[in-house]
């Protein structure tokens, strides 16, 4: 596969190129936030619906960088086969939307669902989206087929 230029942003990171920050919770859902910039906002004052999608993108490649095992990060790459998007509210410039994502159900075969939720600071709902992924070789650029291994750290643990 080709790598991006080094002109372009990388998914799932700032432009530095390091991985945007989130955080784990016990169910390992990962936790981020953005913040409306003026390159978001557009002709009504709020969010674009596009930006919407860059941010599910962003939260998701995120979440694989920050706990997939350094193995699998170095072999393989997330992409999307599939947004199903609800626009439930928006957000304006400055304002920040908490993004929560998490891994729905076992991975069958090559393909995933992700969830993905966003919410206001007063909780509301903003974006609710069901996205699936499937990874691919690196190299090769073909389709992966998900182990349990290449899985597990995205999975809630089993009640003990």
């Amino acid at each position: 596969m080709t790598s991006i230029g080094c002109d372009r942003r990388r998914i799932g990171c700032g432009a530095d190129g390091q991985p945007l920050l989130g955080r784990i919770d016990s169910s390992r859902r990962f936790h981020i936030r953005f913040q409306a910039t003026d390159a978001d906002i557009d002709e009504l004052g709020h969010v674009n619906n596009a930006t919407w999608v860059v941010w599910i993108q962003d939260a998701a490649v995120a979440h694989w960088l920050a706990v997939a095992r350094p193995q699998d990060r170095d072999c393989f790459v997330a992409v999307v086969l599939r947004h199903e998007i609800d626009y439930r509210g928006n957000i304006r410039l400055g304002e920040l939307a908490q993004a929560v994502t998490w891994i729905e159900g076992i991975p069958r075969g090559v393909r995933y669902t992700r969830r993905v939720e966003f919410r206001s600071a007063d909780e509301k709902i903003l974006v609710w989206a069901v996205t699936q992924w499937a990874l691919l070789d690196r190299e090769s650029g073909g389709l992966v087929r998900i182990s349990a291994e290449l899985a597990a750290p995205f999975l809630t643990p089993p009640c003990r």
